[in-house]
C-alpha cells in the first residue's frame, strides 16, 4: 500500500471512529451507525436511485465550474497585468464578491426558469468571482525578474500569455477551484431544495422530512464521496497540466 492510500485509510478510520462515537453518545436513531448507513447507501445505489441524484448534482456543479473557468482565466490575467483595467474592475469585484449569492436564487428562477439553468447560474456567480481573484493575484505574484526575462527574450503579449502568465496562474486557479468545490456543494445543496426532483440536496432534505435518517446520512455520505472524487480529479488534472508543480 502506497503512502497516499495509507493516509486515505487513516482518514477514513478517524472519521468512522468519530461517527461511531457520536452514534453511541447521541443515539443511533438520530445518528445511525456508519455500517447501517453504508448498507442503505449500497442498496440505494444498487437500485440506481441514489446514483441518479448524484449524477444530476455532478452535472450541475461541473457545468458551473467549466463555465466559470473559461472567462475567469483570461479576465483575471488581464486584471492582473493592466493597472487601468484593474482600477475599473477590482472595485466592482470587491463589491459583488461578499454578497450572499444564494439570496438571488428567486430572481434567477424568475428570469431563467425553474430548471437547471437557474441553479447552474447561481453556482456560476459564486465560483467565478473566487476564480477571478485567485487568477488576478496569481499574476500579481509573478516575480519582477520573470517579467524582465520576458522583455529580454522579446516575447510579445501572446507569447507572454502562454509562456509566463498561464504557467504562473494555473496553480492559483486550481487552488481556487478546490475551494470553490466546497462552496459550490453548499450552494448546490440549498438550490436543489427548490423546484427540482433530482439532486443530492433534494434527496437529503426529502429523507429528513420523511424522518428517514439512514437515507439522509446515505445522501450526505454520497455527497462527501462526490466531493472527494472531484477534488481527486482536480489534483490529477493539475499534475498533468502543471507538471512543474509536482
Amino acid at each position: 500500500m502506497n503512502k497516499k492510500n495509507r493516509e486515505l485509510m487513516i482518514g477514513v478510520i478517524i472519521i468512522a471512529g468519530l461517527w461511531y462515537l457520536l452514534s453511541f453518545t447521541i443515539g443511533n436513531r438520530l445518528i445511525p451507525f456508519p455500517h447501517d448507513v453504508l448498507s442503505v447507501m449500497l442498496q440505494l445505489i444498487g437500485k440506481g436511485n441514489l446514483l441518479l441524484h448524484a449524477l444530476f448534482s455532478l452535472l450541475r456543479l461541473s457545468a458551473a465550474l467549466l463555465a466559470a473557468v473559461l472567462p475567469a482565466l483570461p479576465l483575471g490575467i488581464i486584471t492582473g497585468i493592466s493597472p487601468g483595467f484593474d482600477r475599473f474592475f477590482s472595485p466592482v469585484l470587491y463589491l459583488l464578491y461578499p454578497l450572499p449569492k444564494i439570496a438571488f436564487l428567486p430572481i434567477f428562477m424568475v428570469l431563467f426558469g425553474l430548471g437547471d439553468l437557474s441553479k447552474i447560474l447561481l453556482l456560476w456567480t459564486v465560483i467565478i468571482l473566487q476564480l477571478l481573484i485567485a487568477v488576478r493575484d496569481g499574476v500579481r505574484s509573478i516575480p519582477t525578474e520573470y517579467h524582465r526575462a520576458a522583455e529580454t527574450l522579446g516575447l510579445n503579449r501572446m507569447k507572454r500569455f502562454w509562456k509566463l502568465y498561464m504557467p504562473s496562474t494555473l496553480p492559483s486557479l486550481f487552488s481556487a477551484l478546490r475551494i470553490s468545490v466546497g462552496i459550490g456543494m453548499a450552494v448546490l445543496f440549498f438550490a436543489e431544495n427548490y423546484a427540482t426532483s433530482y439532486g443530492l440536496g433534494y434527496f437529503i432534505m426529502n429523507s429528513w422530512v420523511m424522518i428517514n435518517y439512514p437515507m439522509m446520512f446515505a445522501g450526505i455520505l454520497v455527497l462527501a464521496i462526490l466531493a472527494f472524487l472531484i477534488l481527486t480529479f482536480l489534483d490529477w488534472l493539475q499534475k498533468i497540466i502543471c507538471p512543474w508543480e509536482s
